[in-house]
Formats: structure tokens, C-alpha cells, sequence
């Protein structure tokens, strides 16, 4: 049985966080070795929010750092730059001609955008989905790993691959479906009390995997909790049960305990509590914190991974590209 072809992009706008490495990322790790897996650092679409030149290149770097830190192995997958594949914008001009401006105005996402950034509805960000396709089709793959809020511009991908095999009546490209992860994602907690952890709601609702001992004890003496139970065997409040889902992945079963048996007969301190999460927090990321110091420091391997992801990436690009070429009838005299 051949492995699935699987694709998923990966945005350069800062840096991973505890949510982001024990959710998705730690599946991408174990998929790369049970699939043909494609990673790649999607700079093309940070580019609808025009990032200062400087920025968007170690923002680059600093994805490719963490995400080799987190266990992504490019011998085993095929992790690449996405502004390294010219055939990427080529396949998205091709798209792009059999798009119609009904269906992009119609996407959620852009009627979205056009809602809060009224002062840059610009074109990238109408064929957003279009250039999403291209990232997925260009290796002809059958799986992406996509939340919720994905699930349209993934069957958008199938719409543009299909209309293109119809228009030029050609098979070329197969209809990809969302990866199941066969489980549950882990869904982090995040810090101020509400949902799972996300910078959406501010940097100070996530643990950066770079944070430094110092901003640790900082965000985890801000998070919320409440003020306190007043009757045994109560029920914890959203914020204070987040922590103690959070203390669950990093600290041991004894310690969770003890903190939950202080709850339940209302003589826990929250500031103790908070101390003593935060310091297993620092010894759970110390390791992967260590890892991402070296590699950024590594200069010669990040060159290497690049190039590698590259090249292998460029050769399954093309030879995509070149059946598109000779479809549509580009020929060479």
C-alpha cells in the first residue's frame, strides 16, 4: 500500500508555542515517518500583510529552527521554503485563470479580511485560496492536516484541481481530503482563562517554546484564575481548570494531585500553585529550548536543510508543473 502524499503549510508570523509543539507539530513528527509528507514555510502568504523585508526573513529562519528543534527530520519529509519553488506562483497564475470572482468574493476568510483591514483588500488576499491550492496540488497530494476554520480553502483545492482536470481533460491532479490524526488533537489550554492557547488572544495566553526562565515565572504569575473555592469538592472555574490541564502535561501525577486535594478542601494557594507550575514548565521546555539556542546558531545546517527541502521539493514541483504545461499546451519549438 503506497504511503498518503500529504502537504501542510506552516505561516513565518512568530514563534511556536507549548499549544503549537504538543498539538499539530508533534503529529507532523510522527506522520513524517508513516507518510510522503511536504512541510513548508508558506512566506508567499505573509506577504498579504506586506512584512518588513528583514522581518520576514528571520521569521523564516526562526520557523525552520524550531520546527528541526521539535523533531522534524528532512531526511525523512520533505521541509522546504516556499518562495523556493518557482512553480508554486506558475501553478497559481494557471489556477488563477479558471477562478471566478463570485466564489473567491464568497470565501469566509476574505469577506472576513475585507471586514477588519477595510484599507488593504488587496488582490492576494481574494485569491488567498487560489494560492493555497497550488501549495497542495503542485505535489498532487491526497491529505492536508487542516482545522476547522481550513475546511473551505481545502475544498476550494479540490474545486481548482478538478475544473483544471475537466478544462484540459487531463487526470492530473487527485482530490485531496482532510488528514484525521486518527485521534484527537491535544488542545492546549491557554493562560487568561478562556479557551486553548492561542496568540490571538496575546502573547501573554501562550508559552513560547524560546521563552526565557524570566518571561515563564512573568506569564505564568499573570494567569488568570479566580478568587478562590469557598466550599469543598467545588467545581473549578474555566481558568483555574486550565491550569491544572496545563500542570497535567508537565508536571508529575503526585504534584497534580496535591494541588487538586488543596482545591477540594479550599486550602490552596494560587500563588504557590503558579510558582510550582511554573518551574515544571521550565524543566518540561528546558530540552527543546536547548535545541532551539544550537540550531539557530548552526548557520551551515540551516543552509544544508534548506537546500535539501529545495531540492527535493523542486523535483516533485516540476515534474507537476510539466504536466500542467503540456495540458494547457505550452510547448518548447
Amino acid at each position: 500500500m503506497s504511503k498518503e502524499i500529504i502537504v501542510s503549510g506552516i505561516r513565518p508570523t512568530g514563534n511556536l508555542h507549548l499549544g503549537n509543539y504538543l498539538g499539530a507539530v508533534s503529529n507532523f513528527v510522527k506522520m513524517q515517518y508513516e507518510h510522503n509528507c511536504y512541510f513548508f514555510i508558506a512566506d508567499y502568504h505573509s506577504l498579504t500583510t506586506h512584512p518588513n523585508p528583514a522581518d520576514l526573513h528571520n521569521n523564516v529562519k526562526q520557523v525552520l529552527v524550531e520546527y528541526l528543534a521539535c523533531g522534524l527530520d528532512p531526511e525523512a519529509c520533505t521541509l522546504y521554503i516556499q518562495s523556493d519553488l518557482p512553480q508554486i506562483p506558475e501553478l497559481y497564475m494557471m489556477l488563477n485563470m479558471h477562478a471566478n470572482l463570485g466564489e473567491l468574493e464568497r470565501v469566509a476568510s476574505f469577506k472576513e479580511k475585507a471586514r477588519t483591514q477595510p484599507n488593504n483588500i488587496n488582490a492576494g488576499l481574494l485569491t488567498y485560496p487560489v494560492l493555497m491550492a497550488a501549495d497542495i496540488i503542485i505535489h498532487k497530494a491526497t491529505k492536508v492536516p487542516v482545522g476547522k476554520d481550513q475546511e473551505q480553502h481545502l475544498e476550494m483545492a479540490r474545486t481548482f484541481g478538478n475544473r483544471f482536470n475537466r478544462v484540459y481533460q487531463k487526470e492530473i491532479f487527485p482530490e485531496p481530503y482532510a488528514f484525521n490524526y486518527g485521534q484527537e488533537l491535544v488542545k492546549i489550554p491557554g493562560l487568561q482563562g478562556g479557551g486553548k492557547m492561542s496568540k490571538s488572544d496575546g502573547d501573554g495566553n501562550v508559552i513560547n517554546l524560546i521563552d526565557t526562565p524570566v518571561i515563564i515565572r512573568k506569564k505564568m504569575s499573570r494567569a488568570v484564575t479566580d478568587t478562590g473555592p469557598t466550599e469543598p469538592n467545588t467545581q473549578p472555574s474555566a481558568a483555574v481548570q486550565n491550569l491544572f490541564d496545563i500542570m497535567k502535561l508537565v508536571s508529575t501525577a503526585d504534584k497534580l494531585e496535591h494541588y487538586k486535594n488543596l482545591y477540594a478542601n479550599c486550602a490552596i494557594r494560587y500563588g504557590d500553585f503558579k510558582k510550582d507550575l511554573a518551574e515544571d514548565m521550565l524543566n518540561f521546555l528546558q530540552p527543546i529550548r536547548e535545541k532551539i539556542i544550537d540550531i539557530q546558531r548552526n548557520e551551515m545546517l540551516l543552509r544544508k536543510v534548506a537546500q535539501i527541502g529545495k531540492e527535493k521539493a523542486n523535483e516533485s514541483a516540476n515534474k507537476t508543473i510539466q504536466e500542467c504545461r503540456q495540458a494547457i499546451g505550452f510547448k518548447s519549438f
